[in-house]
């Protein structure tokens, strides 16, 4: 099956599953000088599978992923927990609900690349394992064609598994979470 078949199968068992938000971070402008503060702007809604995201007519790859929630004084001494507890103040000036799930920084993939076979694996030494169109990786990642089956990459330091078990496995996991999920 192709990349775009694959999808599009995936899509129809998921039409009853929950789907959560995306946003886009949006720097407003100045007003007389003075800086306003960041939000996030809705920018429509996917179903999360793992290191995908699903939209009714595209498939992105995941970016960062907060919970919105009002700004309030913390105490964090991380600069990674005080960027995320900003991205989720900047979430609900945006107008997300309380606690609602926001995708941010999501990546729009090229599902006709991946079956052309335009963007292929590369290997830990940063090789190319597979014919690639200069350029088109960074459009596809994480979806290849590896040995003419469309395959995922979940973890940056994992290998790439066949996309159709992938996607039957979180779509499992989407429409019958485990108890306590």
């Amino acid at each position: 099956m192709t990349c775009r078949q694959l999808l599009d199968a995936a899509r129809a068992r998921l039409s009853e599953a929950p789907r959560e938000a995306l946003g886009e971070l949006v720097e407003p402008r100045r007003i007389f000088g003075v800086a306003r503060a960041p939000r996030v702007e809705r920018r429509g809604e996917a179903w999360h599978l793992g290191v995908l995201l699903l939209t009714d007519d595209a498939v992105l790859a995941t970016g960062e992923v907060v919970r919105a929630r009002a700004d309030a004084p913390r105490g964090y001494t991380a600069v990674a927990q005080r960027r995320r507890a900003e991205l989720a103040a900047a979430a609900s000036r945006g107008g997300f609900r309380e606690g609602e799930t926001v995708h941010i920084g999501w990546r729009v993939l090229d599902a006709e690349a991946v079956d052309r076979g335009a963007a292929g694996p590369r290997s830990p030494e940063g090789r190319q394992d597979a014919p690639a169109v200069r350029g088109e990786a960074g459009r596809t990642e994480p979806l290849a064609l590896v040995d003419g089956v469309v395959s995922v990459r979940w973890s940056a330091a994992g290998g790439y598994v066949p996309l159709d078990g992938y996607l039957a496995e979180r779509i499992a996991l989407l429409l019958d979470p485990p108890a306590r999920a």
